[in-house]
């Protein structure tokens, strides 16, 4: 018999699906997280919104990581990396604090590869 997920507990869930990224800090790619919360937690319509948002978000800084890692060798990237690195943790925490408020979250400059 499957219980409906209260209120709580679906505000508790889409947090983590965003701190979730965080995984990226122990060498597993941080699109990981969000997409096991995804998984997991799918039935739930709440959680599946902020866990999509968090794997598009998460997936489209790993490209745009990548390519500020490449820049490197341009020079620009010694700058670039530690730019993307930073609002990359910023706005995970931001998803994150929108996310325990109970509100809807958009991340910018994102690619939307799951809907």
């Amino acid at each position: 018999m499957s219980v409906a997920p209260t209120a709580t507990t679906s505000t508790n869930r889409a947090t983590v699906s965003h701190l979730s990224a965080l995984v990226g800090f122990v060498g597993i790619p941080s699109p990981v997280g969000p997409l096991v919360a995804l998984l997991i937690w799918r039935d739930d319509p709440i959680v599946a919104a902020h866990a999509k948002e968090a794997l598009n978000f998460n997936i489209s800084w790993l490209i745009y990581a990548v390519a500020s890692i490449i820049s490197i060798f341009l020079v620009v990237g010694i700058l670039l990396a530690p730019i993307v690195a930073m609002t990359w943790l910023v706005l995970v925490i931001v998803g994150s604090v929108k996310a325990a408020n109970g509100e809807p979250y958009r991340y910018p400059l994102t690619m939307r590869f799951v809907s």
